[in-house]
């Protein structure tokens, strides 16, 4: 049995100023067919189309903070999504102040959409539950940066136990059972024996997890969020020779993200958010290297499976 989808499409990756290769933040992930747009700036729409993603199978947009080059690209994208005759709900997670400026952009353009927009809005006080379904879970939590903002973590529930047939074969077991084995329950054979669950079934992968850190300064306090996921997205906006910069600006280097990642025992790294003055990414990928060994750089159109 093929395993669900655990996706990331970087769709932007550059931080305040775009360039000509690298877009402002946006990443697309789908988790079990559940596609979750986190940030949304600028030209994010036009990379969806580029990457043949359907507006409309996004539910669920998740904005880290305000600063434009995270949240501009989204009136825009409400908009198209409207043109395109979108009707189903769309939940917005993100802080407070949002609402009044896309009902301020829809005031002054009479703009009224097609859909209803749900407003969930974030809240900086440790870790919260956003959205939970039978397949995944969604927290916010705390980033230390200039202006409120919040990093987000994804968690996939634990999978059904697989069946071993040529056990269940063997050991009597009705396939009406079936359900209850998946679900890790011992059952009752069609002797009337108690079949322990373990003797029939099999341990599926375990799950798996993908936190976004938006812009932060280096901040330890944040381990107790991120430790052990499978793939950690860290802001870089700077090489650590910009060190003193990054400070002044609540932003991290490469070696700052590297230290965060192996302090939290993460299985992969994931840079991005590059100022625009690097048009060279290689460096990033020596210096974050050079403490911890599994790193990736973002860049428009990476996919990695988690």
């Amino acid at each position: 049995m093929q395993r669900q989808s655990f996706d990331l499409l970087i769709l932007g990756s550059s931080s305040a100023a775009p360039t000509t290769k690298r877009n402002p933040s946006a990443q697309l992930l789908n988790v079990a067919e559940r596609f979750f747009l986190i940030d949304c700036g600028e030209s994010t729409q036009i990379q969806l189309r580029k990457y043949k993603t359907k507006f409309q199978k996004i539910d669920h947009i998740f904005i880290s903070h305000l600063h434009g080059d995270h949240f501009l690209g989204l009136p825009g994208f409400l908009s198209s999504m409207h043109l395109l005759g979108r009707k189903q709900p769309l939940t917005l997670y993100c802080p407070k102040e949002l609402k009044g400026i896309i009902d301020l952009i829809n005031t002054v353009s009479d703009t009224r959409l097609n859909y209803e927009i749900k407003w969930h809005f974030t809240k900086n006080d440790g870790l919260n539950l956003l959205f939970e379904d039978e397949k995944v879970q969604v927290f916010s939590f705390p980033m230390k940066h200039r202006i409120f903002c919040t990093g987000f973590l994804f968690k996939e529930k634990p999978l059904l136990r697989k069946i071993d047939k040529d056990e269940l074969d063997k050991n009597k077991i009705s396939t009406a059972e079936i359900n209850n084995l998946r679900h890790g329950l011992d059952v009752i054979n069609e002797d009337g024996k108690k079949i322990k669950n373990k003797e029939v079934t099999i341990d599926p992968e375990p799950p798996r997890s993908f936190a976004y850190c938006s812009d932060t300064i280096y901040d330890e306090d944040i381990l107790k969020y991120i430790k052990g996921v499978d793939l950690l997205y860290h802001e870089s906006t700077f090489l650590n020779d910009k060190a003193g910069r990054a400070k002044e600006t609540y932003h991290s280097t490469a070696e700052q993200a590297a230290k965060i990642a192996k302090a939290g025992k993460v299985k992969q790294l994931l840079l991005g958010h590059y100022s625009a003055r690097y048009p060279d990414l290689e460096p990033f990928l020596l210096e974050a290297g050079s403490f911890f060994k599994d790193v990736l750089l973002a860049t428009e159109g990476k996919k990695v499976k988690i």
